[in-house]
């Protein structure tokens, strides 16, 4: 237990590291930005006191040090400054379109994962024609750009059969299509990984063992290889939780969803750089949650990391 939690410690230490650097990096990007700090911020406004507005906002008047630690502090305590485009504070404007993303990128994160164990349980060492097939199949679904994806899926069930929804965010029907978009590109990969990390699995001297007791092969699979698999495909949780979020502002964009991602194309577009910064900000300190909190599921699902 105590090696657990010197385990758990050590990785949130590092995660503080991490996310420091990420603040840090967006700082002094700002600042190498040619031009000067209030119009880069200011974007394509341009009304009487809107410079020195940001220029006391933002403590333009003071060192660079200064400016750095205030920095640190706002952003540790939630504050992402102003959207002068919007005028509404930025924390305010991301967490009112928050929710929409979170949502359909748990949605398809889920069910990319629960096409993946199937998948892989059902076609792991079950022959090469199997394999083969499936293997296949996944590659085009991995290599399938997600908004030709979710437009051939937008022809076929919306504007031919018309079972669902084209657009917007109203129940569940309209989270279906842009769910099954973003889950299959992240089901090919996950699948392939999972089902090479469970046929090495099955190679395992325990696994004799467990036949010897009588187990079914479906049981073996589930309540043994599996587990074992978990962990290569945990690694990819950081890249999955990455994919997921850029995929979703591409997803919401072509489903016509409230979310980040319009968020940030609009914010781009206007040249909003606080919300541009926030979100990218946002986006690195989930990465690195969820990298953390997987890094300590790993003891879990593995005991022997809990030895020091």
């Amino acid at each position: 237990m105590a090696s657990l939690w010197r385990r758990a410690a050590s990785r949130l230490g590092a995660s503080v590291v991490v996310a420091w650097g990420s603040t840090t990096a967006a700082f002094f990007a700002l600042h190498a930005l040619p031009g000067n700090i209030a119009d880069i911020l200011a974007g394509d406004l341009d009304y009487p006191g809107l410079r020195e507005a940001i220029a006391a906002e933002w403590g333009l008047d003071r060192s660079l040090p200064a400016q750095y630690f205030d920095f640190l502090r706002r952003i540790a305590s939630g504050d992402f400054g102003t959207s002068y485009e919007l005028r509404t504070p930025v924390a305010e404007v991301v967490a009112s379109q928050l929710w929409p993303t979170v949502h359909l990128a748990v949605s398809a994160g889920i069910l990319a994962l629960l096409i993946a164990v199937v998948v892989a349980t059902l076609t792991s060492a079950q022959g090469r024609a199997a394999r083969a097939l499936a293997s296949f199949v996944e590659l085009v679904f991995a290599s399938t750009p997600v908004f030709w994806l979710g437009i051939l899926l937008l022809m076929t069930f919306s504007f031919t059969l018309q079972w669902l929804p084209v657009s917007g965010d109203e129940g569940w029907a309209s989270l279906v299509l842009p769910a099954i978009t973003l889950a299959l590109p992240t089901a090919g990969l996950l699948t392939q990984v999972l089902r090479e990390a469970m046929e090495k699995t099955l190679d395992q001297p325990f696994v004799v063992t467990v036949r010897a007791r009588g187990l079914s092969e479906w049981g073996l699979r589930v309540r043994h290889v599996l587990r074992h698999a978990a962990l290569p495909v945990m690694t990819l949780g950081g890249w999955l939780i990455g994919g997921l979020l850029g995929g979703a502002v591409i997803t919401e964009k072509v489903f016509g969803r409230p979310g980040l991602g319009t968020v940030t194309l609009n914010a781009v577009l206007s040249h909003d750089v606080p919300v541009v910064l926030a979100v990218v900000l946002l986006a690195a300190f989930i990465h690195v949650a969820a990298s953390t909190l997987l890094d300590l599921l790993y003891v879990l699902i593995d005991p022997r990391l809990k030895t020091p």
